[in-house]
């Protein structure tokens, strides 16, 4: 870098080693994980701020944990809802109607000490968190604009873009005008959302399928921001996190942003025109329509947004570019997949990027990116539109809501399908846990089957190319405290086992790697070998009995083995 970011007047020029244009949760996410390893990056995004609009509302626990890996999870579990508030997902005729099904989960404040108690599918360092994006991007821009190598511009956009093969030549510029400011980066990551400028002029199309129509969660979709403060006093229902309304005559959800009496509203409309040509007005009907509550709301925000989406990009490189997030895939959100599926793109291209930017891998290492998470996004899209069909092909009967025996029969019916949709849509530890990289180039498989893919159970499993299975240790930390921020090798099991050669091709290749020793008979049985090798992104790259093709290994890992070939 050839000056400081911080104070640069706008005629300035700037060398960075990646540009982002994007700075919601992708951005952000990589922002600080390119900052953590003293990465200088530039993050531009055209919006003033961060999310006003409450946007994604669940954190998946892999999400979680990876915010862990940062060092502020418990600050996230802290925002959003009160600690004591219910977590539940409730289907009803109405908001204030019959109930139908219920999900009841932990609260904010029970969930760390729950999960110390969980094994199984849920043996994780983290549960799920129930909170609106706007709140999780805040902490991530405050995490992010505290590393010293990164300058986050909001107001500013990105203007114009070449990659010469050499770099990247761009301009970005402030939205309410200015100079025009010259960027030289090594590489720039698209981060810019569904309407993605990068993806459209590199002319990438996108695969998958769309225009799903359904009852609900297929078409054009009504999304209200209010604040209704009277809503849990009047609601004669138990207090839940999410309402979905299940009722002939109009489908719709509700979710409580803070607790208290803010929501975010959402509506499946019949057409396009008739979306389009809503007021306020007709917002505070369906809101009285749905709610069944004779109260009054104040609108925040209201816009229009498309369900039945299934679809992900041909490409998420195109030379030093790269796209991650809804650049390049677009979900229907049943599952809350579309914003925790972004995440996890920049967490995959983070650590390569500073590896390769620090001369500790070859530039081929980048190419694993799109090899490896194009899977995953049409994995999760999939799973993303069963649960879509799941919830939105369910036919409300005509008489669900009526105080008549045709109409208990009918609701006794629905709360069957119904209580089990939930769980499907809602307690999906193989989705979160169960993706893999299996194929990839830095992958070392070693002949062992990874488990099905199923997505409301998980099998812990150590197979290289998966997450690594968890464990709570002695001293009430998590196994995964203990790895560290780059590379981990864990050597397990009462034995002696010698992990000098790891350490010396580790120091060759200037990487950062720590040595964890587990005398713990379970967790060698949980591992199923003395020795294992653990990605910066916490993904079992290795495993085996002895450490005598260390350097091979390392080499395989970071994509010298690749280069050289």
């Amino acid at each position: 870098m050839d000056q400081p970011l911080r104070g640069l007047s706008v005629a300035a020029s700037i060398n960075i080693d990646v540009l982002v244009a994007g700075g919601g949760p992708c951005g952000l996410m990589l922002a600080n994980e390119l900052g953590r390893r003293g990465i200088a990056c530039l993050v531009v995004d055209a919006k003033p701020g961060t999310a006003f609009n409450p946007q994604a509302n669940a954190t998946q626990a892999r999400t979680m944990e990876h915010f862990r890996r940062l060092g502020f999870a418990h600050e996230i579990r802290a925002q959003g809802l009160p600690p004591d508030h219910p977590t539940d997902i409730a289907y009803l005729t109405r908001f204030a109607g019959h109930e139908l099904a219920r999900l009841r989960l932990p609260t904010a404040a029970a969930a760390p000490q729950l999960i110390k108690n969980m094994s199984g599918s849920w043996s994780a360092a983290e549960l799920p968190h129930r909170i609106s994006q706007k709140y999780v991007e805040v902490t991530l821009r405050q995490h992010a604009q505290q590393l010293p190598s990164v300058d986050l511009r909001y107001g500013w956009q990105l203007s114009s873009f070449k990659d010469t093969g050499a770099g990247i030549e761009a301009t970005v510029q402030a939205v309410d005008g200015g100079t025009p400011v010259a960027v030289q980066a090594r590489y720039l990551m698209a981060a810019d959302g569904a309407r993605s400028q990068v993806r459209n002029q590199l002319g990438i199309a996108w695969e998958g399928a769309t225009g799903f129509k359904r009852k609900f969660m297929g078409g054009r979709m009504l999304a209200v921001y209010l604040r209704a403060p009277a809503f849990y006093a009047q609601n004669p229902n138990d207090r839940a996190w999410m309402y979905v309304m299940v009722n002939p005559a109009l489908r719709a959800f509700i979710m409580s942003v803070d607790g208290k009496g803010e929501f975010a509203f959402h509506v499946q409309m019949g057409s396009d025109e008739e979306t389009e040509a809503l007021t306020e007005d007709d917002a505070r009907r369906l809101f009285a329509q749905a709610s069944g509550l004779d109260i009054s709301i104040d609108i925040l925000s209201m816009a229009t947004w498309t369900a039945g989406h299934a679809l992900v990009a041909e490409h998420f490189q195109r030379g030093r570019i790269f796209l991650g997030g809804d650049a390049v895939h677009l979900f229907t959100p049943t599952g809350g997949l579309g914003y925790n599926t972004a995440v996890e793109d920049a967490v995959n291209l983070g650590w390569k990027l500073a590896a390769v930017l620090k001369g500790q891998a070859p530039s081929t290492l980048l190419d694993s990116y799109e090899l490896e998470r194009k899977p995953l996004a049409m994995r999760n899209t999939s799973y993303a539109r069963q649960l879509a069909d799941s919830i939105g092909l369910f036919e409300a009967a005509p008489e669900l809501a009526d105080d008549t025996a045709a109409g208990e029969q009918a609701r006794a019916a629905a709360s069957e399908y119904l209580n089990g949709h939930v769980r499907r849509e809602f307690n999906i530890p193989g989705i979160t846990f169960g993706g893999r990289y299996d194929g990839s180039p830095i992958i070392v498989a070693d002949g062992t089957t990874p488990p099905l893919d199923a997505p409301n159970t998980y099998q812990p499993t150590a197979c290289p190319g998966g997450r690594p299975p968890h464990a709570w240790l002695d001293d009430g930390r998590s196994l995964f405290d203990s790895f560290g921020f780059e590379w981990t090798l864990l050597v397990l099991g009462p034995g002696v086992h010698d992990s000098s050669a790891f350490e010396t091709g580790a120091r060759k290749l200037g990487i950062g790697l720590t040595v964890v020793h587990h005398a713990s008979a379970e967790l060698l049985a949980l591992y199923e070998a003395p020795l294992v090798l653990i990605r910066p992104d916490q993904i079992v790259a290795w495993r085996g009995s002895d450490a005598r093709h260390a350097e091979n290994t390392l080499a395989h890992v970071t994509g010298l083995a690749t280069a050289r070939s």
